[in-house]
């Protein structure tokens, strides 16, 4: 996946919010809470970690391409990080960036949701 690709689909959240950090890492937030960090390598995406549930986490940490995201995982996050697209495909990785931003988004205060005009949109019982 390009990094113009993954930026456009981070982009096209609501709300969404970049910033470079952590050693030039591309991160996107909802509500000043983190749900995507990526890393490139000549335009291209390199690695990107993302919030899922802990159904998902368990399945995706021990597949070809994928591991828990470094530090966030080794602190009990349940945070994958994916490093090639051997087992995940770059549409199967932007459904899982959507899903990371709504799972973000959930844990949101309820004020801030409200505030943000999400509350409609996350859905209810959506896990935190």
């Amino acid at each position: 996946m390009t990094l113009d690709e993954f930026t456009a689909h981070c982009q096209s959240l609501s709300h969404s919010t970049y910033v470079r950090q952590w050693g030039d890492a591309h991160v996107w937030k909802i509500g000043g809470k983190v749900y995507a960090i990526a890393n490139d390598a000549d335009g291209e995406i390199a690695e990107v970690s993302f919030k899922v549930t802990p159904i998902a986490f368990h399945i995706l940490k021990d597949q070809p391409g994928c591991r828990g995201a470094p530090y966030m995982a080794s602190r009990g996050m349940k945070w994958i990080q994916r490093t090639s697209a051997e087992t995940m495909s770059d549409a199967e990785l932007l459904t899982y960036l959507r899903d990371s931003y709504l799972l973000v988004a959930a844990g949101l205060t309820k004020k801030l949701q409200k505030e943000l005009g999400l509350s409609p949109a996350v859905p209810k019982g959506f896990p935190s």
